[in-house]
């Protein structure tokens, strides 16, 4: 294999020529396809060349860095989330509802993860995140909030990238040092679905609350499909032609808004969701579907008792 690759590229030296190595750089920002790659999926992969580059330097193949001399910079990305995704405490519910009827139930396709999905949106959890609760980590009272200590992600890498060879790595939080963990408050609701979904299915051997008949972890597709299958049933179809809550991952832009607009604190915020202040308020400050008549109707309930007490006058 390392003999076709050396056979099959070409010199490193060619690099300090400006016009291949803007080539190199505009071809990070393409997929197989031809098709525009997302601008971090680009950004991850200059780091990856500028970091082989160094190396390259360091064993004394390169004299200097080729990429100076080009100036190209990764394609900024739209960091604010579209407001059209969010959905609102009711449409959360209904959506939360209508997985429970999505395959036989038996199987209960759609009922495990009603609980994995209300954490993202009544948590804020992020998917790699949900997967990896366990029930050791969570304080679930008869009544009130709850509790989670977070400190577990299980992304989904592919059986040829994980160290196990499973479908799923085994990492800490994002952007965390290892071993760091994370603090999450757990509304009433929540508790109440977390509860029953032991009652219901138990844990997993390791005390996961989320997995599949066979006790492994919830695969993205599978997840995917019962979304899209719920979403379906539980919205009408001019919203449903709309992106609202089109992908599993809008339940926590859904819920980061909700909590802004609920007037929390945004570091609060952040630290619940473990993001950075700066981050939330440009990515996830958006207000929630239909914000618009909330706050028409905050306008005219103020515009209305001025006018009650001008009849006094």
């Amino acid at each position: 294999m390392l003999e076709w690759v050396t056979k099959a590229s070409r010199p490193l030296i060619d690099l300090h020529d400006p016009a291949v190595a803007r080539a190199v750089l505009e071809a990070l920002s393409v997929k197989r396809d031809g098709k525009p790659a997302a601008p971090c999926t680009s950004g991850r992969k200059r780091r990856i060349l500028v970091n082989a580059l160094f190396y390259a330097m360091e064993q004394g193949e390169l004299g200097s860095n080729p990429l100076d001399r080009v100036r190209w910079r990764v394609p900024k990305q739209a960091r604010a989330v579209d407001p059209r995704v969010v959905i609102n405490p009711l449409q959360a519910q209904n959506l939360l509802g209508a997985l429970s009827y999505v395959g036989d139930f038996k199987r209960a396709r759609g009922r495990r993860p009603v609980g994995l999905f209300a954490g993202m949106y009544y948590a804020g959890l992020r998917p790699e995140e949900a997967v990896a609760v366990a029930l050791p980590d969570c304080t679930l009272p008869a009544t009130g909030w709850g509790r989670l200590v977070l400190h577990r992600a299980r992304p989904q890498a592919g059986k040829k990238w994980t160290d196990s060879g499973g479908m799923h790595d085994d990492r800490g939080l994002k952007s965390r040092p290892p071993g760091d963990v994370r603090i999450v408050p757990l509304p009433p609701s929540l508790v109440s679905i977390w509860r029953d979904s032991v009652q219901t299915f138990g844990t997993a051997p390791d005390g996961r609350l989320f997995f599949t008949e066979r006790g492994t972890i919830l695969g993205y597709t599978t997840c995917h499909r019962a979304w899209n299958e719920a979403r379906a049933l539980a919205l009408p179809p001019e919203l449903a032609a709309t992106p609202i809550g089109k992908r599993p991952y809008d339940l926590r832009h859904s819920a980061l808004s909700t909590w802004l607009a609920a007037g929390a604190d945004p570091a609060e915020v952040a630290q619940r969701a473990g993001n950075s202040v700066e981050v939330l308020l440009t990515r996830y400050a958006k207000c929630l579907y239909d914000r618009q008549s909330l706050t028409n109707q905050r306008i005219e309930s103020l515009l209305s008792a001025y006018d009650l007490t001008s009849e006094f006058q």
